[in-house]
């Protein structure tokens, strides 16, 4: 089974290429250009040096949110478009649960998080298991930094909990006097990569959860913030 999985959702970019449960190519790029200009560029070298086209892949998958609002846009419409023209199906992958897939078989518990600005994230939690299994313990939302640190204060006291997402550090910065056991993960697995993207694809493959292409949808969690200030004006009025 030949997946080719993409992630654009912050503000690095990556595709990966997973064979039969093995990652056979990752391609990734942190640069600050935008993603219109290298996700494509990056897919097809990825795919021109395993010598594959698109008529190899089975299936398409994409992390579909939360994340940055024109980045997970570029990113579906990527995946949208070549699953569309090879009628191949597609597998959305929540960003945070990809991340999460960065530390299979680590037998941790995770925290992923995405910066999602004024002192707000959006999280959620995991546990890795020895086994390689992912599981999820908390729905995706999007929390001020007390609320998490309450939460694992509450539910997960005297865990060592990792932070991991692009918001690690600063909830790391916000949280570590207010909480126990907290760390953040090392570098080369911080960061949203889409090789989580893919392994976490393989497992809703197996229970049936492929859709076709015109039912991938970008999951926000909340308004941007140049809206949230607009209807915070209009209720001032």
């Amino acid at each position: 089974m030949n997946i080719l999985a993409m992630d654009s959702s912050a503000k690095s970019a990556s595709a990966a290429y997973l064979k039969d449960g093995m990652l056979a190519g990752q391609f990734y790029i942190n640069s600050g250009l935008t993603h219109s200009t290298t996700l494509m560029p990056m897919t097809e070298n990825l795919l021109n040096i395993a010598g594959l086209s698109l008529d190899d892949i089975d299936f398409f998958a994409v992390s579909c949110g939360p994340g940055s609002f024109t980045g997970l846009r570029i990113g579906i419409a990527a995946v949208k478009g070549m699953a569309l023209a090879e009628n191949k199906p597609c597998v959305a992958v929540s960003t945070l649960e990809a991340i999460a897939y960065g530390f299979v078989k680590t037998d941790r518990l995770i925290c992923s998080l995405i910066d999602a600005r004024c002192k707000r994230f959006f999280c959620a939690f995991f546990r890795c298991t020895a086994d390689g299994d992912v599981k999820r313990l908390t729905d995706d939302k999007a929390l001020g930094y007390e609320e998490i640190a309450d939460i694992i204060n509450r539910d997960y006291s005297g865990e060592n909990v990792i932070f991991a997402g692009d918001g690690a550090e600063a909830a790391y910065s916000l949280m570590k006097d207010i909480t126990d056991n907290v760390d953040v993960a090392p570098l080369h697995i911080c960061f949203q990569q889409s090789v989580g993207v893919a392994m976490a694809a393989e497992k809703y493959i197996k229970l049936g959860k492929a859709v076709g292409s015109q039912q991938l949808v970008p999951i926000y969690l909340s308004l941007p913030q140049a809206q949230r200030e607009l209807q915070k004006k209009q209720g001032n009025k």
